[in-house]
């Protein structure tokens, strides 16, 4: 807001004023009106770009693992444990394969972070991609995301026991969704506008960063409480 237009406010009493113009007039602020500047869009397309690899690796894992059971369903793996943390029950249970007996969740998580690395590569390299585009990307994902704490849910409250590689799957699917949610909303593609100033000037400031951090301490205090020293 420039400083004539602050003088306005001063000049007039309550009564006077239109809360839907002033809160038009704090919002016309052209740095939140544009896109994000390159640097800040590299910035976050390499943590993309790093989660999403992060996540490819566990991804692989569990696949070679659930070959493993699938050829010799006695076999022991590196990441069971203990009746706690045990990914070999994880595994066999229904939820780990809702393809089919065959086809392991793993296979749609190799896919999609091939494709998220694809993508923030991209982003690091400078393209821009179009709004339907990255709205696709957003929506798919979201789905993604909400699977992986679903598959999270299930293995808490039903299942009993936790897969390591499939806690850090819904980890590092948790930082590419916020990456890839924080550019969409800086870019206009989500909350365009001048009433998506205020989510723009969140994620400017960075603030979205707490709630990414909330999101993932508390699912390591909800592992730690109910299960406490008992997974070492």
């Amino acid at each position: 807001m420039t400083k004539a237009s602050a003088r306005q406010v001063d000049d007039v009493g309550p009564d006077d004023v239109d809360p839907d113009e002033l809160l038009d007039e704090l919002d016309d602020d052209p740095d939140l009106d544009r896109p994000a500047t390159p640097e800040w869009r590299r910035r976050t397309a390499i943590e993309m770009a790093i989660s999403g690899a992060i996540g490819l690796i566990a991804s692989f894992v569990l696949s070679i693992d659930f070959v493993k059971l699938a050829a010799n369903p006695k076999a022991s793996l590196s990441c069971s444990i203990n009746d706690k943390i045990n990914c070999a029950t994880v595994a066999k249970d229904w939820a780990a394969h809702l393809l089919g007996d065959y086809f392991p969740n793993a296979f749609l998580g190799i896919a999609a972070e091939a494709v998220v690395i694809t993508v923030a590569v991209a982003i690091i390299g400078g393209v821009v991609f179009p709004r339907w585009f990255m709205l696709t990307a957003q929506a798919i994902y979201t789905v993604g995301f909400l699977f992986a704490w679903w598959l999270f849910y299930e293995s808490f409250f039903r299942i009993h026991a936790l897969c390591p590689w499939c806690l850090l799957i819904t980890v590092t699917t948790t930082l590419v969704w916020a990456g890839l949610t924080r550019i969409n909303v800086r870019d206009g593609n989500l909350f365009p506008g001048p009433r998506g100033a205020g989510m723009r000037r969140f994620v400017a400031a960075g603030n979205d960063w707490f709630v990414t951090i909330a999101l993932i301490v508390v699912l390591a205090a909800m592992v730690m409480f109910k299960y406490g020293y008992s997974l070492f």
